[in-house]
């Protein structure tokens, strides 16, 4: 049975867009608080007004999450002005596919900034006000969401370095559940497969032209299919834990 959120504070990276988008809607649908991150703080004005039109509550936080100081300034901001915190989504992120050998470098370092170390600032700095909020919060919880990608479990050609941080993201997110699974912090990772979002529009021309013959006709699974996922893991009761969740097209094959 769902849960309600109503007087939770969540959290939502990546919020302009996409999976964060369709997420702070949904989760703002739930009954949370949303607090919306991203750096298009016109596309978060945006969805901040569509949220009160339908009666949610949010807050909107521009912020580039690579940088460390502003990754732990948006939870001590959240906490600051709302009191508390109980979901963190770990949503932002950049997918930039090409071979190894003729990729331009400067793609991985994004990468790993946003994948990796942008998730791992913000989780760190979260932790303390989550510990704190499952075990003063009525409904007893709390839960860090890892949004992750079917590549970090199925290696393909040309995503060499992509799969690499999204892989990380797992085994992050494993250690972390095992850590913090008696303090009834849960950790979850989601991992989708092909969605319809701008994340594709960031891959160079020739390497977008590629994956797209190679995904032929598969339907790609739209942004509120997963957002619904995550919304059905942090609406579970307390003894209930969806740690991996994997959600692909139904004709995706890898």
């Amino acid at each position: 049975m769902a849960e309600s959120l109503e007087g939770l504070v969540a959290v939502v990276t990546g919020a302009s867009s996409g999976i964060g988008r369709a997420t702070a809607l949904r989760l703002s649908a739930s009954g949370a608080t949303t607090v919306l991150v991203a750096r298009r703080h016109d596309r978060l004005a945006e969805l901040r007004d569509e949220i009160g039109g339908r009666g949610g509550r949010c807050v909107v936080l521009p912020a580039d999450v690579t940088d460390g100081d502003q990754a732990v300034r948006v939870v001590e901001d959240t906490v600051a002005a709302l009191g508390r915190l109980d979901v963190l989504v770990n949503n932002a992120g950049v997918m930039l596919l090409g071979a190894v050998a003729d990729a331009p470098v400067e793609e991985w370092d994004r990468m790993i900034d946003l994948n990796v170390r942008a998730l791992l600032r913000l989780t760190h700095a979260a932790l303390p006000h989550l510990v704190r909020a499952a075990r003063t919060a009525p409904r007893g919880v709390a839960d860090v969401v890892n949004v992750s990608s079917i590549a970090g479990r199925a290696v393909r050609s040309g995503n060499a370095v992509y799969g690499l941080t999204k892989s990380g993201v797992g085994a992050f997110s494993e250690s972390l559940r095992q850590e913090l699974a008696g303090r009834y912090v849960r950790v979850s990772v989601i991992e989708p497969g092909a969605t319809e979002t701008e994340l594709s529009s960031h891959v160079r021309p020739e390497v977008m032209a590629a994956r797209r013959k190679a995904m032929g006709d598969v339907v790609r699974l739209a942004a509120d299919d997963v957002a619904d996922a995550i919304d059905y893991v942090v609406t579970r009761s307390r003894e209930v834990a969806l740690n991996e969740v994997v959600i692909r097209p139904t004709t995706q094959v890898y």
